[in-house]
């Protein structure tokens, strides 16, 4: 009921998040919050984050790559964003960085109004692999060096597996 009033929801949206269990699958991602961030943006950051993301209105059928599945995430933003949580801002997709004259691209890119944060999304297609903490690590430093401004959190960088 709390999530209800803090976030809006109508009978509908309510219904649909009973039914995917968000209250199972809130704050459950891991994370390296508890070294990264300050405490209270810690905690609240942890909160607004999930384990897993239920992405049933995609239509994607296996195989599929990356960009197919952004593709389909962005035709169907309003749900994505709803499964997302509160907060959730779309900046824009294959956001450009250029550092050191090299070419770089942020899958998604949002802006959390309550954390204050940028959240930098890596989409990836199979499981988990070491090297994606490597960019996504890389892709917050770039986003706080050039886009982050002073009374910003620091960024939040989000692989979606």
């Amino acid at each position: 009921m709390a999530s209800c009033i803090d976030q809006g929801w109508g009978r509908d949206i309510l219904a649909t998040m009973i039914k995917s269990k968000v209250h199972e699958r809130q704050g459950a991602a891991i994370t390296n919050f508890d070294k990264k961030p300050p405490k209270p943006h810690a905690q609240l950051a942890k909160d607004a984050l999930k384990d897993p993301y239920i992405f049933d209105f995609l239509t994607l059928e296996t195989p599929f790559r990356e960009k197919e599945l952004e593709s389909g995430l962005i035709a169907h933003l309003e749900r994505f964003l709803l499964e997302l949580g509160a907060g959730f801002a779309f900046v824009g997709r294959q956001v450009h960085l250029e550092v050191a004259d090299e070419d770089f691209y942020i899958d998604l890119l949002f802006y959390h109004l309550r954390l204050r944060s940028f959240v930098v999304v890596d989409l990836k297609v199979g499981p988990f692999k070491p090297e994606y903490a490597g960019k996504i690590n890389f892709y917050c430093n770039v986003v706080d060096d050039h886009m982050r401004h002073t009374s910003d959190n620091p960024t939040i960088g989000l692989i979606l597996c």
